[in-house]
């Protein structure tokens, strides 16, 4: 008995340690698991961050180009069509004197709630001398927002018309006129191209419709409209100097224009080539050939834009097609250079007052031509709008009736005054040091 305890004690004795051992290192702190290191996570590929990258101006000229009904409805699949009568719409020059009005006359609606009554426009010339057939046609087939209105071209409605409209002249009609009728006179060409009025027609007219932006209803040869006022450029994906090898053109058949513009030409080219087409110069393509103004397109960088007057506001179809809308840049001449900035696209031409004289604009022609980035940067305004139809009807139709909601009251006391004081010039615009 005695030698199995000893047994035992002895076994006893050799696990303690072991016992021991083993408690001491369930007390040990535990060391932490092994990881690898984290690393920093790829940057993105550059074509992700250069999406991210867009800013604001570029989210809003893709909206307003891709998205019709961001687009006012007189603009190229635009969908955007007043909703809301303005009673303080900007219609009229003394509402906006430095503004043609025409985006604010062709957004302007009536008061949906009320019955509108006609209105009736008279066209003392006919309807054939503007393209138009009578009633509402005009209104109705383009949509106009305001199309309460009713053309004629009887005379013998001249007593009830609520306006007459005359065209380049005035012929009285032997009717008593109601006091509240408008009477609204159109020149399509500049003064010194429209005959003068009788002493007795000066006084009788309410409003003026021409290309001056003065005028009571701004009738333009064109009207340039942004598709985000605030994006003026973009970047270019052509180069609008490949493969031209020509330098300046110009399509012209009067010789004899009072401005003196072909002998600013003809110095011009003393200096710069200048390939002159029609009667005035050597070089001949007949007017009905479209290839003439594709060569603009193909071979030339330049185009003289001269008008044949230096007259207020009288930018005409020379600088606005034969010159936008081809890729050329326009060099021009007529209106004074703030009057072309207030209708032409941002950095879109050259105009012939910012140079000393045919010498120095040559100099800089030739920079352009040997600079292709220079040279494009007069074509970064392409894609950021669109020229527009300005709808004249449409707007006489909302004006006659924004005339009578507001009983306002205008006419010229010396319309020809109006038209023709100070208002061109034989010479340019600089001013002259007194004699």
């Amino acid at each position: 008995m005695w030698a199995r305890a000893a047994r035992f004690l002895r076994r006893v004795a050799l696990l303690v340690p072991l016992a021991l051992t083993a408690l001491a290192l369930l007390l040990l702190p535990r060391p932490q698991p092994f990881s690898a290191p984290r690393l920093p996570s790829p940057p993105p590929p550059k074509e992700d961050l250069r999406q991210n990258l867009i800013t604001e101006n570029e989210i809003n000229l893709n909206q307003d180009v891709d998205d019709g009904s961001q687009k006012q409805w007189f603009m190229s699949g635009g969908e955007h069509r007043p909703w809301k009568h303005d009673p303080h719409a900007k219609l009229f020059p003394e509402d906006a004197p430095d503004n043609d009005r025409i985006v604010e006359q062709l957004m302007y609606a009536l008061p949906n709630e009320e019955d509108i009554p006609l209105k009736k426009i008279l066209l003392a010339n006919g309807l054939g001398t503007w393209g138009v057939t009578g009633g509402r046609t005009e209104f109705k087939r383009n949509k106009c927002p305001v199309d309460r209105c009713t053309l004629t071209a009887d005379t013998r409605e001249a007593e009830t018309a609520d306006a007459i409209l005359f065209k380049d002249h005035h012929t009285p009609f032997n009717v008593k006129r109601p006091h509240s009728q408008i009477w609204i006179l159109y020149y399509l060409e500049c003064p010194y191209h429209t005959a003068s009025l009788r002493p007795t027609s000066l006084d009788v007219f309410n409003w003026t419709a021409t290309y001056r932006r003065d005028s009571d209803i701004v009738a333009p040869y064109e009207r340039w409209v942004y598709y985000d006022p605030l994006v003026t450029e973009r970047e270019l994906d052509r180069n609008y100097a490949a493969n031209k090898t020509k330098k300046v053109a110009w399509f012209v058949s009067n010789c004899h224009a009072r401005n003196s513009r072909l002998q600013y030409a003809r110095q011009l080219a003393k200096f710069i080539p200048v390939d002159i087409y029609g009667a005035c110069g050597s070089h001949h393509c007949p007017r009905a050939d479209p290839n003439c103004l594709e060569m603009l397109d193909k071979e030339y960088k330049f185009y003289l834009a001269f008008e044949n007057s230096n007259c207020r506001d009288y930018v005409t179809e020379k600088f606005f097609v034969n010159g936008l809308q081809h890729d050329v840049l326009p060099i021009v001449m007529g209106a004074r250079p703030s009057e072309y900035a207030a209708v032409a696209p941002h950095n879109s031409y050259l105009h012939v007052e910012e140079f000393a004289g045919p010498e120095e604009l040559a100099n800089y022609l030739r920079r352009l031509d040997e600079d292709d980035n220079m040279y494009n940067s007069y074509f970064k305004w392409k894609g950021t709008g669109e020229f527009i139809n300005t709808y004249f009807f449409c707007r006489v139709c909302a004006m006659v009736h924004a005339n009578a909601r507001r009983q306002r009251n205008a006419h010229y006391t010396d319309v020809q005054a109006w038209w023709r004081e100070g208002a061109c010039t034989r010479t340019d615009w600089r001013p002259r040091d007194p004699p």
